[in-house]
Formats: C-alpha cells, sequence, structure tokens
C-alpha cells in the first residue's frame, strides 16, 4: 500500500484558541459551514468543488447519528465520499490520510476534514452540567459493561492525568527520568509560541525554573505540563493534485500515513514504554520513502511532555531510552537544529478538544506554503506530523511534502 502523492492539503482554517468561558457558542453546524468558508478561501477555491467530507460525529451537539449527511445537507453539498473519525487526538491525521486515500482512488477531487470545537447553545431540555459529568473521568468509559468501568475507575484510574503519569513512571523505572529535559519540551514550545500572535500563551514567556515549580499534577507531571484546554476548531481542505494546481498557496502533499492502536487503557498496553506510534511513523516513513533525518521539522502531538518524549523515541528521532539525553542537546525552537511545534505546540498554543490535533497538521501545511511570518522556517519541504487519541491508545503520522 502507498500513496502516489496525488493529494495535498491546499487550505486551512482555525479559530484563535479561547477560554471556554468567552468564547462565543454557536452551533455545530455553524462551525462547520464558518471553517469551510474559510479554508475555502484560503485555497481558493469554491465550495462545489468538494465532493467530500470527513467530520467527528460522537463530538457533534446536534446529531449523533447520520451526521456527514445532515452537514452535507447544512452546506448545500454533493457528496461522493463521507467518513466519521473517532480517534481522540488522533483524529485530525486520520481525517487527513483518509481524504487522500479517497481523492487517490478517485472518489472524490477535494475533500473537507472539519472538526468543530466550540461550545454549542444548549437547547431548552438540556442539562448544563452534562460537560462536567461527562469530563469527570476524562476519556473513560463508564458504561456498564466496558473493562474501564469494572476495572479502572474503582482503583483510582481515572481521567487522562493518570493515565499518563503512570506511563512517565514506567518509563523512569526503567531508564531513568530528567525533569529538566521534560521542561526544556515545554519551554522550548514556549518560545515558539512568542512567535505565534494566535497562541494563547502568546507574549508569556516560561523558564524551566518556572516549570519545574508549578503544580504537581500526577507525579512526576507538574501543571505547566500538561495541555491546556480551550475553545476552538479546525477544517483543512484536501486536493487533488489538478485541483492543487489552482490553489493560491503552496500545497502540502500526502507522502506517507501510518496507524496503530491495540489498546484503550494503558492497563493493557503490552509495554507502555513502546507507543503505537512505533508502527504508525514506521509505516509513514517507508511509504514515503524517507528516514526521520530527512525531516525538516515535525509536529509532534504534545497533550503531555512525556507524549512527545515517547513519540520522538518512537518514531525514530531519538534512540530508545535516550530520549531526554536528546532533547537537552538539540534546540527544538523554530530558530533551532530540530525544529518542533513551531506553532507553539497544544501546551502553549492551546488544545481545542478533538480538533487540537489539526493544529499541528495546519502548522506543517503553513510552514510548507511560506506563510508562518516571524516564526518560518528557511528551509520546509518535509514534515512530520503526529496524532495521540486517549493515553498513548491511538496513534498515527504524516508525511507532508511541498508540492
Amino acid at each position: 500500500m502507498a500513496l502516489k502523492g496525488n493529494a495535498a492539503i491546499v487550505g486551512a482554517a482555525q479559530y484563535r484558541p479561547e477560554k471556554y468561558q468567552t468564547a462565543p457558542r454557536m452551533f455545530h453546524l455553524e462551525q462547520v459551514a464558518d471553517l469551510a468558508s474559510r479554508a475555502l478561501a484560503d485555497a481558493g477555491l469554491k465550495a462545489d468543488d468538494i465532493d467530500g467530507l470527513v467530520i467527528n460525529g460522537p463530538q457533534f451537539h446536534e446529531a449523533s447519528v447520520f451526521v456527514p449527511a445532515m452537514a452535507a445537507e447544512y452546506l448545500g453539498l454533493n457528496l461522493n465520499f463521507a467518513e466519521v473519525v473517532d480517534l481522540g487526538g488522533c483524529t485530525s491525521v486520520a481525517m487527513v490520510w483518509r481524504a487522500a486515500m479517497a481523492i487517490e482512488m478517485g472518489l472524490c477531487q477535494a475533500v473537507l476534514c472539519v472538526l468543530p470545537a466550540r461550545m454549542a447553545p444548549l437547547g431548552p431540555d438540556e442539562d448544563p452540567a452534562w460537560m462536567a459529568r461527562a469530563m469527570r473521568y476524562g476519556g473513560h468509559s463508564t458504561a456498564f459493561g466496558a473493562p474501564e468501568a469494572e476495572f479502572d475507575l474503582p482503583y483510582g484510574h481515572m481521567g487522562q492525568n493518570t493515565g499518563y503519569a503512570m506511563i512517565a513512571q514506567r518509563y523512569a523505572a526503567q531508564y531513568g527520568y530528567d525533569p529538566l529535559a521534560m521542561a526544556k519540551i515545554a519551554v522550548d514550545q514556549r518560545s515558539n509560541a512568542l512567535a505565534n500572535p494566535d497562541a494563547m500563551f502568546f507574549g508569556k514567556p516560561l523558564s524551566a525554573e518556572e516549570v519545574l515549580a508549578s503544580k504537581m499534577v500526577a507525579d512526576p507531571l507538574r501543571v505547566l505540563e500538561i495541555v491546556m484546554p480551550v475553545a476552538g476548531g479546525a477544517a483543512v481542505i484536501v486536493a487533488s493534485k489538478e485541483l492543487a494546481a489552482k490553489a493560491s498557496h503552496r500545497g502540502a502533499v500526502i507522502k506517507g500515513f501510518g496507524e496503530h492502536l491495540s489498546f484503550k487503557s494503558p492497563t493493557y498496553a503490552a509495554d507502555m514504554t513502546r507507543t503505537p506510534i512505533g508502527p504508525a511513523a514506521a509505516r509513514a516513513f517507508a511509504m514515503a520513502g524517507i528516514k526521520p533525518a530527512d525531516v525538516d521539522a515535525a509536529q509532534i502531538y504534545d497533550c503531555y511532555t512525556i507524549t512527545v518524549l515517547l513519540t520522538l523515541e518512537d518514531a525514530g528521532f531519538a534512540p530508545k531510552g535516550e530520549g531526554m539525553r536528546w532533547v537537552r542537546e538539540h534546540d527544538l525552537t523554530w530558530r533551532g537544529d530540530f525544529p518542533m511545534n513551531t506553532h507553539g505546540g497544544q501546551l502553549s498554543f492551546g488544545q481545542a478538544g478533538s480538533a487540537g490535533g489539526m493544529s499541528q497538521v495546519i502548522e506543517a501545511f503553513t510552514q510548507i506554503s511560506g506563510r508562518a511570518g516571524e516564526r518560518q522556517l528557511k528551509r520546509c519541504d518535509t514534515v512530520f506530523v503526529s496524532g495521540t487519541g486517549g493515553v498513548m491508545s491511538e496513534q498515527g503520522a504524516l508525511i507532508l511534502q511541498g508540492a
């Protein structure tokens, strides 16, 4: 299985991250239409060009079934391809490669991949406390019959923080742990955010000392190593080579992809220190015919600093067990020798729910199209992008190259 390079990201739109309390409430259908309009304008394409749609059904406010048909009706689109993706933080990466495959198979010519992530207005019969209850246990299922409900939650393993802390603890026991190196990941990404006016933490510099002095949330993870949830939303348009040639900007061609999942809770992982991004990234690099050393930048899903560390190792950028030394020896800022999360990453840009991972996809496209402003890399032809859902449960990788 391989891609021929006949599909590229040609347009993108992203809401500036905002606190939930201050962000405007919009129905998800409204957000889809608004994001689609902005992405089309960015690409220089027309609504009539879109004949494919990939959307995130499970988090959609107005419906839980038939979401693509409802969205197509609302947008006035005639679709030859429609897909719902439910992979948490891996959803964005998964959307892009599915769109590329549909185009290369000849099913469609342009696919809208869209993730609304602002709060929707509540109806007269809806409970305003639903979100608090839904978030109480993080991504864990409380439904009768779910393994997590029986074997995880009763023993205190709930929410995302405990799972990622457990992974970090296991890594520390096996390979050692350097808190200063982990703090450097957050600090380098904050340096990138200082060059991105849209970032949540723009204008707010950060030092390693501040990271290490921040509140311990779940040992060894401190509050400044944990992502900040925000309201937002994002969309990209993936188009055929023919349409990409007419687009306004240099496209980001999808040259390789990989995806891997085998568990939901890390309780059932065969080895918590070896994550699904390993086989996913290996497939993506092999498909693209390149090696990790060939990339000009990496946009790595960063819900926690430990996520970044394990991705760097398992994707092949750093030797296994030596990631912390590798981080100390490299400059991860946009000025450095290994530019990573040049928009600030979700740790400093902000994580807009399931749309959070799209910020990495969009930053890769932004850099490849040469529109990153102050943080623009001198050379950016090839970018590695990763997505992570659940607690290192479902991971995907993309290799994007300039058209």
